[in-house]
């Protein structure tokens, strides 16, 4: 039987460009083109100013907007109630679809999933994890708050109340038995990463129900290598993506600013990347602080942001790609990206930007959050005559859009 896919997202990338709303996005054209997916339709929650009435809205052929947000993000509630057994079931009714592919949840809330099974237990429901939201409160980053953001590994009732002191043991122990009813509802899990997958194991997931299966991309040919003038190294660096304080853009900052002078004029760093005017006053004052010295030194260049269609042509113009993330990252698009482009990476040790990128042989590692690594690497990628080379040809291209498409359908037949 073919299937009848309705894939949901918490964004649409006409409003939102983050990673797993371009995911979403892209598995859903993919799902159009396969033989084996008889339809597909794509609803994504929507902020357009007016809001949260609960109202679903066509946006183009096999494409709606929900208008949906939360209540409460402890419990990860929906804001409106009424829309989930009205609207939404109503547009069940009508689709008729015999698989629900949930890429997040978050601004959309838990409450729809049940809403599925209770609509119709026949319909099959799996959910995509794209970080760790369920397992930790502060927007999934598994970082604790405060002064030096520390990495947490595990769950602790206990130590999620340091972060959250509002909140008592009990009300963490409530917060995971309402995620994990609601998750026990679905029919199995998608990790993007073996890491993700892992850590949603030890949380509670039987491994059984949850599989690994990469973001999709772009089936493009590889970039051309960069033509180097006479003694020119592979000196150029970029940096693509959201500035923010887990993005570890700072870090790459601070790895310039620690270089000796002679060292920092040896090579380019740029970076294409949005949102910075939006974060706090203390992390944007910094970035803006180094970000001026050092743009007027020359050896950084503060590109901006860009479409997802302008990213090619951009690391058309640079050598190694850099992922200084502070969080555990699950798998960070532009690392696939990258590798699609044919461009080695240098990326933080931990996470997922660890399990992607091999160290020496398509990219390297550095000590997460040490600014001091990071430039050691940098200076020795661009003093060195053979490694970008070496990495380069080691590339193996990521997944493609229509082989992502059919391992989910795969697993959804499974």
């Amino acid at each position: 039987m073919k299937q009848r896919i309705l894939v949901v997202s918490h964004g649409h990338p006409d409003f939102s460009l983050g990673g797993a709303e371009i995911a979403a996005y892209n598995l859903f054209e993919a799902f159009k083109n396969n033989d084996d997916v008889e339809d597909t339709w794509f609803l994504a929650r929507a902020d357009r100013g007016r809001g949260v009435t609960g109202q679903i809205h066509k946006r183009r052929d096999n494409e709606y907007l929900w208008e949906q947000g939360i209540a409460d993000w402890h419990l990860m509630k929906s804001a409106h109630q009424e829309s989930i057994t009205t609207w939404f079931v109503d547009l069940l009714k009508s689709l008729k679809p015999t698989v629900v592919h949930i890429h997040h949840y978050a601004h959309i809330g838990l409450e729809f999933i049940r809403a599925i099974k209770k609509y119709d237990s026949s319909i099959k429901v799996y959910l995509t994890l794209h970080e760790y939201m369920a397992i930790c409160k502060h927007n999934g980053q598994m970082v604790k708050t405060g002064e030096g953001m520390k990495l947490c590994s595990s769950e602790s009732f206990d130590e999620c109340r340091g972060c959250f002191p509002e909140h008592t043991a009990e009300d963490f122990w409530l917060r995971k038995h309402h995620f994990k009813s609601t998750f026990d509802l679905a029919d199995g899990f998608i990790s993007p990463s073996e890491f993700l997958r892992q850590r949603y194991i030890d949380w509670g997931i039987d491994e059984n129900n949850i599989v690994m299966i990469e973001n999709g991309q772009a089936d493009e040919p590889t970039l051309p290598d960069r033509t180097l003038n006479d003694g020119e190294t592979r000196n150029r660096f970029g940096y693509f993506g959201q500035v923010n304080p887990y993005k570890g853009i700072d870090i790459l900052l601070e790895a310039l600013k620690s270089m000796k002078k002679g060292e920092r004029d040896s090579l380019i760093v740029e970076i294409h990347g949005a949102n910075l005017e939006q974060q706090s006053g203390e992390f944007k004052e910094k970035v803006q602080k180094l970000a001026k010295k050092l743009i007027k030194e020359g050896c950084l260049r503060w590109v901006g942001p860009y479409r997802p269609d302008e990213q090619m042509e951009r690391m058309r113009a640079i050598d190694w790609v850099i992922v200084p993330s502070i969080w555990w990252e699950n798998s960070p698009m532009v690392i696939q990206e990258a590798f699609v482009a044919g461009r080695p990476l240098i990326v933080s040790d931990i996470g997922g930007m660890k399990e992607k990128v091999r160290d020496n042989i398509d990219g390297l590692h550095f000590s997460a959050r040490n600014p001091v690594d990071l430039a050691s690497k940098m200076l020795h990628a661009a003093k060195s005559s053979t490694l970008w080379e070496q990495c380069s040809k080691n590339i193996v291209k990521p997944l493609n859009y229509m082989e992502c498409a059919e391992s989910h359908i795969k697993f959804f037949n499974y």
